[in-house]
């Protein structure tokens, strides 16, 4: 489980294409301080399990099944990524739950540059439009956000300098694809009532 407080931005060092999964070698010499293998790290909202434990970072397995519903199958060396370590049971809630389960991915549309922020738009799946509603939580690339505007397609974030310095949602660019995750909550909420799965 996740917080959605993005810790530290690293940066792939490695991608080993291995059949039909992929070892991934990421640098970040915050995230690893007391890392040992089978730990959870979320790598760009995706959430992976240590394998090795570097000098300067970690490698993790990245099964197909992850690959095909991610966007961490477009990484490559020099790719940067979100990276964030399990919250423990004493830890502040920062952001909202985070499973590192991601749903699906969306677009980068606009990007909007305001005097004290910026507003980014992203495509929303069909599949995922149903969990998003206006001033809710929403995970892209595993940073915990609130949807300040929702249309049927696409809905919008509002990032504060901080975000877009810390993250990479501060360079993301139109076209590009990040890792969307819902509030967990609303898909409990549906089951509970008996609609679709």
């Amino acid at each position: 489980m996740f917080t959605g407080i993005v810790e530290d931005l690293g940066e792939v060092e490695a991608v080993e294409h291995l059949g039909d999964f992929a070892r991934v070698h990421v640098r970040s010499a915050t995230i690893t301080e007391d890392a040992k293998p089978g730990d959870s790290i979320a790598v760009n909202g995706v959430c992976l399990t240590v394998t090795t434990v570097l000098a300067q970072g970690f490698t993790a397995d990245v099964m197909g099944e992850t690959l095909a519903r991610s966007s961490l199958a477009g990484i490559a060396p020099g790719t940067r990524v979100n990276l964030e370590r399990s919250v423990r049971m004493a830890d502040r809630l920062g952001g909202h739950l985070v499973q590192g389960h991601v749903d699906g991915t969306g677009a980068v549309i606009s990007r909007d540059p305001q005097a004290h922020w910026e507003v980014v738009r992203v495509s929303l799946p069909d599949s995922l439009a149903r969990y998003v509603v206006h001033k809710g939580s929403i995970a892209i690339d595993g940073v915990s956000l609130t949807v300040s505007a929702l249309d049927a397609t696409w809905f919008e974030v509002s990032l504060i300098p901080e975000t877009l310095k810390r993250t990479t949602l501060g360079f993301r660019q139109p076209g590009e694809l990040v890792n969307l995750e819902v509030d967990v909550m609303a898909k409990y909420v549906e089951k509970l009532l008996g609609g679709a799965q």
